[in-house]
Formats: structure tokens, C-alpha cells, sequence
């Protein structure tokens, strides 16, 4: 109620300041009474719909406020303070909605009056509201441009914010079915090796049969559970699915061949350490983050040489792949799709596969030049509980 109240109010103010301001300006008070009422009103009242009324009746509200003042002060000479006030509102008002034109064409009687009037109050008063009225046009322009970019960037955030859920949610879809074939070999093996103990195991109990039976059973039903997840997460990502082995690191030189002849520079792989068998969700993680590493640097990077560095650790993986190209465009900024100062999907990608495993992964310009991506994956299952 108080905000419908308000433009009414400011309008209702002033009039009445209008009218007080015409009355002791008036010589003779009862025979002017209804010339002062009438511009008092007149240059005033409009105001509540310029304020509160949609865009049209604004608009027209505001052309009958400023016919009344412009009459107010050249035939009547009796322009007040408050009328002048809000003709100043007027013009602030339609500058900041978005109608600065209109706003802008109400200064123009009063600079026709300073320019041609013939009385000199008349004209320094001209004067005063064309100066007054276009550093309002000015305050309100201004508003409404501050106001616009705001809104902009508020929807060109949420916008980003979006597309970067979308694209978490098909990286997590296109892990999921990665990691699919693994986790399904493992708990295969287990129902398997159950079976075959309870058929085999000379001696076995009866508890212990039922036993193997439940782990078997168990063992089957994750299995079609974990196949009617994958069918969910495949229609959810609505990507054709390539039925075809996971890589691992034993296709790396395979990947680095490749990656040689498409971008056509120097590409090396350095492995350091004791190198063993690793679980093989880890192998096609640490094979992907390669993967990914070499699409940007021939992306962003394009000619520059890239060093694959793997170092076998006890209790971890280290991946490193640098290239020496310009690196990002500022300290901190990643590579992207994009541009070069939104993080991308790449890396999006890059570190929801490293969280996964149970591993990390950075990102950022590389000591002396180019772009440096790290990750540190466990070797061992055992390693992600």
C-alpha cells in the first residue's frame, strides 16, 4: 500500500506547494484563485501517473505536464517551484525507463524560450529548467544504461551457469558409461568365483553353499541395477554409444602417434618410476586426461611441442603434460573452448573424471611459457575407499 501511495503522495506534495507558492505570489488572491488552482494542478498532478502508470499513459501524462508548465511560465508567468520540480522528475523519469528521446524533447520549449523570450525573468528561468532538465535526462540515461548492463550480465551469468551444469552432467553421463565396463567385469568376477566355489569346494557346508549362493545372487542384481543406471544416464546425455574396449595407458603411444600427425610438431611421452598394472578405471581416467590435454594444446596451442610425463609412484600416479605455446592470456587463466579467459569444458571434463578415482587435477600457465596440466591419481583401487 505504501509504495501504490507513494506517487500520489509526491504528486499530492507538490500541488500543494504549488498552490501555496501561487497564492503569495498573487496581488490579489480571490480574483486569481482559479488561474492559480488550475496551474497549480495542472503542472503537478500528472506527475502520479508519470510515476505510476504504464509506459503510454506515461508518456502522455508527461506531455500535459509539460504543456502546462511551458503555459505556466510564458502566458502566466506564474511557474512555481514545485511545478518546475516535477517537470524535472518528468524528464528523469522517462530518461531512466528506457525513453530518453521523449525526455530530451522536453527540454527543447525551454531552450526556444531562453532563446527568443522577451522578458529577461522569463528567460533566465528558461534558462535554469533547460540546464536543470538535461542534467536530469543525463542522471536518468545513465540509470537506465547501469541498469540494463546489470540485467545483462545477470542473465549472460545465469546463462553460463547453465551450460556449465549441462556440461557436468554429460561429462559425469560419459564417465559413468566409461567406468561401466570396468565395475561390470569386477562384480562379474565376483559372481563368477561364487558360483564356482559353491559348485567346487569339496566338503563345503550347507551355510556356506547358501552363503556363496547370496554373494552370486548379489553380485547379479548390482549388475542389472548398474545397467538399468547406465540406460538412465545414456537417454539423459543422448549420445550414441561406441561399444568398444576402454583404453588404458597401454594405448598412450598410440594417442601420442596421433596427436604427432594431426597437429604435426613434436610430441614425447617420459615415464619414470616402477611401472605396474593399475586398476583399470585408473588406467582410462589417466588416458583420457591425456587425451584431453593433447585436443587443447593443438587447439590453443597450435604448433607447439608437448611433453607427456608420467611418474609411477608407490602410492600414486603423476600426470604432467606441458606445451611451450603463449600459455593463457593472463596468470591463472585455463585454456577454453571459447575463449581464452572462461574456464572450459575441457578442464570441466578433465578434473570430474580425476574426482572420480579419488585424484586431483590443475590447471595454469607453466614455469618459463606455455600451459602446464597436473594430476595426481592413486594406483590402487584400495586407494578410492
Amino acid at each position: 500500500m505504501g509504495s501504490a501511495r507513494s506517487p500520489v503522495g509526491v504528486s499530492g506534495g507538490l500541488a500543494l506547494l504549488s498552490v501555496g507558492e501561487g497564492l503569495v505570489r498573487s496581488g490579489d488572491p480571490s480574483s486569481s484563485l482559479a488561474v492559480v488552482l488550475l496551474l497549480a494542478l495542472a503542472t503537478t498532478l500528472p506527475l502520479a501517473l508519470v510515476l505510476g502508470a504504464g509506459r503510454g499513459s506515461r508518456v502522455g501524462a508527461a506531455i500535459a505536464l509539460s504543456a502546462a508548465c511551458v503555459l505556466a511560465l510564458v502566458p502566466f508567468r506564474a511557474l512555481t517551484v514545485g511545478a518546475a520540480v516535477a517537470q524535472l522528475i518528468c524528464v528523469y523519469v522517462l530518461a531512466r525507463t528506457g525513453r530518453p528521446l521523449i525526455g530530451g524533447l522536453f527540454v527543447a520549449p525551454y531552450v526556444v524560450i531562453a532563446l527568443f523570450g522577451h522578458e529577461d525573468a522569463t528567460r533566465i528561468v528558461a534558462v535554469l529548467l533547460a540546464t536543470s532538465a538535461s542534467a536530469a535526462a543525463a542522471t536518468g540515461i545513465a540509470h537506465h544504461v547501469r541498469s540494463t548492463a546489470l540485467a545483462h550480465s545477470a542473465t549472460e551469468q545465469a546463462f553460463a551457469d547453465t551450460l556449465l551444469e549441462h556440461a557436468a552432467r554429460g561429462e559425469r553421463a560419459r564417465i559413468a558409461r566409461e567406468l561401466h565396463d570396468v565395475v561390470a567385469h569386477h562384480v562379474s568376477m565376483i559372481a563368477v568365483q561364487a558360483e564356482n566355489a559353491r559348485l567346487t569346494t569339496p566338503g563345503l557346508p550347507p551355510e556356506g553353499a547358501a552363503r556363496f549362493l547370496a554373494i552370486g545372487d548379489t553380485a547379479r542384481t548390482a549388475l542389472t541395477e548398474m545397467r538399468r543406471l547406465l540406460g538412465v544416464l545414456r537417454e539423459d546425455a543422448d549420445t550414441p554409444v561406441q561399444r568398444r574396449p576402454q583404453p588404458g595407458l597401454g594405448q598412450l603411444m598410440e594417442l601420442l602417434d596421433e596427436s604427432r600427425e594431426a597437429a604435426g610438431s613434436r610430441t614425447r611421452l617420459i615415464v619414470s618410476g616402477p611401472v605396474g598394472p593399475l586398476d583399470p578405471g585408473i588406467e582410462v581416467t589417466a588416458y583420457r586426461i591425456v587425451q584431453e590435454a593433447l585436443t587443447n594444446a593443438r587447439r590453443h596451442a597450435p604448433g607447439a611441442a608437448v611433453d607427456v610425463e608420467l611418474r609411477y609412484g608407490e602410492a600414486e600416479l603423476a600426470i604432467r603434460i606441458r606445451d611451450n605455446g603463449p600459455g593463457p592470456a593472463s596468470p591463472g587463466t585455463p585454456h577454453s573452448p571459447g575463449s581464452p579467459g572462461s574456464p572450459g569444458h575441457g578442464l570441466l571434463g578433465m578434473r570430474e573424471r580425476a574426482a572420480t578415482v579419488g585424484g586431483t587435477l590443475g590447471t595454469g600457465p607453466a614455469p618459463g611459457g606455455g600451459f602446464l596440466v597436473e594430476a595426481r591419481l592413486p594406483v590402487r583401487a584400495e586407494a578410492l575407499a
